[in-house]
């Protein structure tokens, strides 16, 4: 089963919650070009605070992982992903798995806060995996995506 994962994860603390700094961190991308490797693969991209969001980036094979789950049926590729455990809000209705033939991809979106983390503090962390079902190209997720969900919600 070939997959290609683009894991994006923007974190901050309540410094950037409002002003200048809000913008900044609503300003930097859910998406980015792939590297030019074959499938399976999984790029992840970490953008924080602490570092002025700047993008971090680092590859692995193949794209399994424990935050999402990957299986072959019917000749599609069916995703789920898999919520953190300890981020809040809960969340008791979710979206079903979704299946993609080869070539689709889907962009999903899904937001925490942890109480507590970094020396007491509260951290806010906003994941989207970009997915696609087979070899694509580098460009792929730079554009809009044909499926989307978005698992955002209200995390004050």
């Amino acid at each position: 089963m070939d997959a290609v994962a683009q894991w994006v994860r923007t974190s901050w603390t309540r410094q950037s919650r409002g002003g200048a700094e809000a913008t900044r961190r609503n300003a930097v991308p859910v998406s980015f070009a792939l590297p030019a490797r074959a499938a399976p693969l999984t790029q992840e991209i970490e953008m924080v605070e602490a570092e002025g969001f700047e993008p971090r980036e680092g590859l692995t094979r193949p794209p399994y992982r424990s935050d999402m789950r990957l299986r072959p049926v019917d000749g599609r590729l069916q995703v789920e992903l898999i919520a953190a455990a300890w981020g809040m809000p809960r969340r008791h209705r979710r979206p079903p798995a979704v299946r993609l033939v080869e070539g689709e991809w889907l962009r999903w979106h899904i937001n925490y806060r942890f109480a507590g983390m970094n020396g007491g503090a509260t951290l806010y962390r906003l994941d989207t995996l970009n997915l696609a079902h087979g070899a694509v190209p580098v460009d792929t997720f730079l554009g809009e995506p044909p499926r989307f969900i978005d698992e955002r919600a209200h995390i004050w």
